[in-house]
């Protein structure tokens, strides 16, 4: 039979009917997304539905190995948006009144026929490992609310992560003041995905690994690189450009000249991509600019910044090793939302080393602050496009309340998180924020982030019973002290499970020598203490964070403008 490959755009009532029945295959890897991508999907679905303009609302591909005459559908890519569309629905219809419910279990549900013969079939089944799990506490209705108060006994990170999504989709959604049917109806009847449909794997994984970039597939600026030099006139020119085109994308590199148009766009929009990367640049950049000018005066001199910024490569003639430090420290934390407004910023001033300087000192306070706030995707867009504005139309980027400064409740939040159990709070923080105290402590002498930096307590998280530790710290002061900041440390090597729980004496002789597991000023510090109490990490605490709040004029009071 001859392979057949099938691309259709559908709304989310037609993908969830009995036209398909959803199966992730064992061979998946796990469902994870976190509240970062789930948050943002409801923030993107809400913003969408207040438009109200009746225009369909995109949410990607997804690709199946399906045969035209069956509903089975095996899931290749997509995997992670159906399940997470599926809790959605799910925690919808809990909230919803009784006849309502039944309206949105079909989305999840297929409900069984005697007269049919039909048993009863979810909409979606996930990989066997986790199936019944989903099943008895998601999809199956009425389940929810116990599942979100019992909280525990979960048997792998998939099945935890479910957990925590459910309950961050449940609290979002009945605290918000919204109408949840409006919303459910938004999502069924306005929003689409493109269903690829092919009808054996070999085809499926080669449609996967085009649509995922892999390899040396077509990429968005390929195809916008034919439509840029197309549009110039002279053969000769065209020769000239293009040139000049592949010599920018080979000092970029290939991913990152993927970037850097993402970035333009972003300069140019100051908005989060709706459509595809092609289609907004296409759209809404080139539209407004010749091909040879968008080359000399955009993609040339903003790729040049471009590659400063990722390379902390800033050249001068004093002064310069500041300015890089500061760009080393941004591309310590874990996005890169921060280099659009950095590189507008750097394009607009780049002789100007002072003003560089200032700028991205606070520009790294923001970044920072976002950061350790754990602020998602839809805020740090909205706020770096705010930036962006205000550089953009002159404004006073120094100003209390500009954009680019912190406002005292975001200060407030910032302090209580360093102060807190930052270790078991957001553990994604901590070894950025030590490597950061340990370059503030060595006046920026280390600008490296070691791959095999490991965090290690130095009050162990289980110590060994009639331990040292034992006589030293009550309960309530272990509780306190373990995942504070003080009693953080890096390593420059994997974790020894069994030195983890050493004395603190042995510890120091024998896990932190200087010669033997690290180079961290940060923990050679520790050999510095007799003893290892409450007393001394208090002292520590009050003087680590203090680094910090002294660096990101943390202690800055002042009165901001009310925009009401």
């Amino acid at each position: 039979m001859q392979n057949k490959i099938k691309a259709m755009e559908h709304n989310i009532n037609d993908i969830f009917s009995r036209e398909y029945v959803f199966e992730i295959p064992v061979y998946q890897r796990p469902y994870a997304w976190t509240t970062e991508q789930v948050s943002e999907l409801l923030d993107d679905l809400i913003d969408a539905m207040k438009k109200n303009d009746q225009s369909p609302y995109f949410l990607g591909s997804i690709v199946l190995i399906k045969d035209e005459n069956s509903s089975h559908s095996t899931i290749v890519d997509g995997q992670q948006r159906l399940t997470t569309l599926t809790m959605l629905f799910c925690v919808l219809r809990e909230l919803a009144p009784e006849d309502v419910q039944i309206k949105l279990n079909a989305f999840v549900k297929e409900d069984g026929n005697d007269f049919r013969g039909t048993q009863d079939s979810y909409r979606l089944s996930l990989r066997e490992m986790d199936r019944q799990f989903f099943q008895n506490n998601v999809q199956s209705r009425g389940a929810i609310c116990e599942f979100i108060q019992r909280g525990n006994a979960f048997e792998s990170s998939s099945q935890k992560q479910i957990f925590t999504n459910i309950k961050y989709l449940y609290d979002q959604l009945s605290s918000k003041c919204m109408d949840r049917d409006a919303f459910a109806k938004f999502i069924i009847s306005q929003c689409y995905l493109v269903v690829v449909t092919v009808t054996d794997s070999e085809s499926a994984y080669r449609v996967f690994s085009v649509m995922n970039d892999r390899g040396l597939d077509l990429s968005p600026t390929d195809i916008l690189k034919s439509e840029v030099i197309g549009r110039i006139d002279s053969s000769d020119d065209q020769s000239y450009y293009g040139k000049k085109w592949e010599n920018i994308e080979e000092q970029v590199g290939r991913s990152g000249f993927r970037d850097l148009f993402a970035h333009i766009r972003m300069i140019t929009l100051k908005s989060k991509l709706r459509r595809t990367l092609q289609a907004d640049f296409r759209d809404n950049v080139l539209r407004n600019i010749g091909a040879a000018e968008f080359i000399d005066d955009m993609l040339a001199p903003y790729s040049d910044v471009y590659g400063t910024l990722l390379n902390a490569s800033y050249e001068s003639a004093q002064g310069a090793d500041k300015l890089n430090g500061i760009l080393y420290h941004l591309r310590w934390i874990d996005n890169f939302d921060w280099i659009p407004p950095a590189m507008e910023f750097f394009h607009c001033h780049f002789h100007d080393q002072d003003v560089l300087i200032a700028f991205t000192k606070d520009l790294e306070r923001l970044a920072y602050g976002l950061f350790i706030r754990r602020a998602n995707v839809n805020e740090r867009i909205v706020r770096y496009a705010n930036v962006l504005s205000s550089i953009q139309s002159g404004g006073d980027l120094f100003d209390f309340n500009s954009p680019l400064q912190l406002k005292s409740t975001e200060v407030d939040q910032i302090v209580k998180v360093l102060n807190g159990d930052i270790y078991l709070e957001t553990p994604v923080v901590s070894r950025v924020l030590l490597m950061r105290l340990n370059s503030l402590i060595t006046d920026g002498g280390d600008r490296q982030r070691r791959s095999t930096t490991t965090i290690e307590h130095v009050l162990p998280q289980k110590p060994r019973a009639d331990s040292e530790w034992d006589s030293e710290f009550n309960l309530l002061e272990r509780e306190h002290w373990t995942h504070k900041l003080a009693n953080l440390v890096l390593l420059s090597r994997r974790k020894n499970s069994s030195a983890s729980n050493w004395d603190f004496g042995q510890k120091k002789e024998k896990y932190f020598q200087p010669g033997n597991v690290t180079p961290f000023a940060l923990t050679t510090e520790v050999l510095n203490e007799s003893e290892w109490t409450p007393a001394v990490l208090q002292s520590r605490q009050k003087r680590l964070v203090g680094y910090l709040v002294d660096e990101w004029r943390l202690d800055l009071v002042h009165t901001e403008t009310s925009n009401c």
